[in-house]
């Protein structure tokens, strides 16, 4: 059904980046839009399929950030147009609520399926990200009747009000837009590059932390929920230490609290697991997902324990828009896809390829402080050579010298000064080792 011709998989420049084209659109943009929005690459895309971007300059730019970890399964996938094309054709909306139909069930079914834990499960669908953190708070507080919310530092749950207080950096997400919710509790993360104890005693040292603060401080029996992401995204790809996430979980089972994993960033094949809690076989009582879950398409997810999802009363939950029938679609196409093209294994794939590049690039280079992340889903931290000072200027430079050459990277970090990198998960070892090839440019630039 899809007639679209997927573009050829390889970076092309035929301007400057930004091009002439792009330029004028840019001056638009910025009549146009609100200045609050950011902007990570100065190009205006024209069409976009697998790992390549293409401009309306006509540059091809490879994609290693993937619109921030979404489109997993490639941009435009044969699949998720496939099905969206039939679902648009049929109907667009009559909202789940209000006159139900089949795809939103067949999603909350999959999810259901797919996620870890072999308890009954039930699933809701909504928008975002933020909006399934926010759905999750709601679902464990009215079930455990408790109002205190447990996160952590370099944690980022999200943009509306509650998760910006769920959220951990002030800067760019909170500054100016308090006050926050109430009753959100934040604890320390093991982020083992910046760790000042023990290495060898994190794990036991940062639960002690963590347990002492819940128990002193706020009180277990007054917390409904304990979230956390398995590999915080926007904090700097930081992997928690081995044990940690299963200790905690067993704290949560102990204490009545609801463990709720956030794996919006991290869910549906990234990490070279479908859910980075599986590394460990952490079974969260809730899980969130978004991003890639449906190809390109606004969906999010709250799946969890059927007598928790169960608990709140009937209509109070849901949403116009939650779980359209066009993004439930795309969503159906992106699962498919990543079944039949086996992308948790492909996903490993890329993580051996990138790690060993990034690793390669460390010994080279001593600004890079540390590699980390797992499967397709790995991030440098640069610092100042001999030392763990952020070096925010390198990275900036870095950047910047990769889109000139047309690779797309993106940033992240509490400290801003860690490169991301995102690929989707279709992409062909050559292109992937060509966008590696042009970082390594970037820093011997320096």
């Amino acid at each position: 059904m899809n007639t679209l011709t997927n573009l050829i998989q390889e970076r092309r420049l035929v301007t400057a980046i930004p091009g002439p084209k792009s330029i004028e659109a840019l001056k638009r943009r910025s009549e146009a839009t609100s200045g609050g929005l950011g902007m990570a690459i100065p190009v205006i895309i024209e069409r976009a399929s697998d790992a390549i971007l293409l401009d309306i300059d006509g540059n091809q730019i490879i994609d290693l950030g993937s619109g921030i970890g979404v489109v997993n399964v490639g941009n435009s996938a044969s699949r998720v147009v496939d099905r969206v094309i039939e679902q648009v054709q049929a109907f667009t909306h009559t909202c789940f609520t209000v006159a139900p139909y089949m795809n939103y069930i067949e999603v909350c079914e999959k999810l259901n399926a797919i996620t870890p834990g072999t308890y009954k499960k039930k699933s809701l669908l909504v928008n975002s990200g933020a909006e399934a953190v926010e759905n999750a708070v709601k679902i464990a507080r009215h079930y455990t009747r408790r109002p205190a919310i447990v996160v952590f530092e370099h944690s980022y749950h999200g943009r509306t009000n509650l998760t910006m207080a769920l959220t951990a950096k002030n800067m760019p997400y909170k500054e100016g837009f308090g006050p926050f919710a109430p009753e959100i509790y934040r604890v320390p993360m093991p982020y083992s590059f910046h760790w000042v104890g023990d290495q060898a005693t994190i794990t036991h040292d940062a639960i002690e932390l963590v347990t002492h603060k819940i128990d002193k401080e706020i009180g277990a029996h007054n917390v409904a929920a304990i979230l956390i992401e398995p590999i915080q995204g926007e904090g700097g790809f930081i992997v928690p230490p081995k044990g940690f996430m299963p200790a905690l979980a067993k704290y949560s089972a102990d204490n009545g609290i609801v463990f709720i994993a956030d794996e919006v960033q991290t869910g549906f094949a990234r990490t070279g697991h479908m859910f980075a809690v599986e590394d460990e076989n952490v079974v969260p009582d809730i899980m969130v997902t978004a991003k890639g879950i449906a190809g390109g398409l606004p969906l999010a997810g709250i799946t969890g324990r059927a007598e928790i999802m169960d608990s709140v009363h009937a209509a109070g939950l849901g949403g116009t828009f939650g779980g359209n029938p066009i993004s439930c679609a795309a969503a159906l196409g992106a699962l498919e896809t990543m079944e039949a093209e086996n992308l948790v294994a492909r996903a490993q794939h890329i993580g051996q390829i990138l790690g060993d590049s990034l690793r390669a690039l460390q010994k080279k280079y001593p600004i890079i402080g540390e590699v980390r992340g797992r499967g397709a889903m790995q991030a440098i931290e640069l610092v100042e050579a001999g030392t763990k000072n952020p070096n925010t200027s390198a990275m900036n430079s870095v950047v910047k010298y990769c889109q000139s050459k047309g690779v797309l990277v993106l940033t992240a970090g509490t400290y801003s000064n860690v490169i991301r990198f995102l690929p989707p998960l279709v992409i062909s070892d050559e292109l992937l080792k060509d966008a590696l090839n042009v970082l390594e440019e970037g820093f011997a630039s320096l």
